[in-house]
């Protein structure tokens, strides 16, 4: 089994175009520890290879019992595990009750989640709490991201978002807003649309910026978003930039069709 994950790391590594250098900065190790997992005189423990399964998109199960040389494209034709019966595992911090805290994951934070999300050793560095809010199930996952910007207007930059662990995709209701954590641009917070072709259309409630797309297999993470915390009051009757072009966005749609 070693030679086999040792050939499978390899191979995925060369698809990918990565050198050593830079798949130990992905998935949060050193290069010389790749070397060892490609020559097979270690074998990456369990954090490690969920780190590797959620990069590369495939499950723990085929990394370790399959030759991957036969699939040219490293895994990215593999039937998208939207279930999450493989590849997601969540790591949670408890307190001495067996109670589950809430991690919380700091804007400045946001670069090192995309590499250590699934690492337990990782996320107990993070700042955790509870809340006594009987909204908030305590069956469930519960995990607050700071945001930065104001895509997402009216909520204000700094904010923290409330999320929910999503384990099944499916699950993903349309206009929804969810924290996504992906692997080309991190940690994402948007409102979404799920395409049957397996495309999540990203929607910024503030018109400035643009709807985009990310495909399934670029995700690592989904957390439906519950509620938010904030430090800033509103001011009355303040009237946002956003607000501003998104009245003036109507009244060109207006007048377009009154020429039309």
């Amino acid at each position: 089994m070693n030679n086999l994950i040792a050939s499978n790391i390899r191979h995925l590594r060369k698809v990918k175009g990565l050198t050593q250098d830079q798949l130990a900065d992905k998935i949060g190790v050193n290069r010389a520890m790749i070397g060892s997992y490609e020559e097979g005189r270690a074998v990456p423990k369990l954090p490690v290879m969920q780190n590797i399964s959620h990069y590369f998109g495939i499950s723990i199960d085929l990394l370790i019992n399959n030759d991957l040389s036969n699939i040219p494209d490293g895994g990215d034709s593999l039937p998208i595990d939207a279930k999450g019966a493989n590849l997601r595992v969540v790591s949670t911090i408890v307190d001495r009750d067996d109670n589950e805290l809430i991690t919380l994951v700091p804007a400045k934070a946001s670069a090192g989640y995309l590499n250590g999300y699934a690492d337990p050793d990782y996320v107990d560095t993070l700042p955790r709490f509870s809340l006594p809010f009987q909204e908030l199930a305590k069956e469930r996952t519960y995990r607050a991201f700071q945001i930065n910007g104001d895509s997402m207007d009216p909520i204000p930059s700094g904010a923290y978002i409330i999320t929910e662990y999503v384990q099944d995709w499916h699950d993903i209701k349309d206009g929804k807003t969810y924290v996504l954590v992906t692997r080309d641009e991190g940690v994402v917070y948007k409102r979404v649309f799920l395409h049957p072709s397996g495309e999540l259309y990203l929607k910024s409630d503030n018109p400035q910026y643009e709807t985009y797309s990310v495909h399934l297999n670029r995700m690592l993470e989904v957390w439906k978003a519950v509620g938010y915390i904030c430090t800033k009051l509103p001011e009355p009757d303040a009237v946002s930039l956003s607000k501003l072009s998104a009245i003036v966005m109507e009244m060109k749609r207006e007048m377009d069709e009154l020429k039309r």
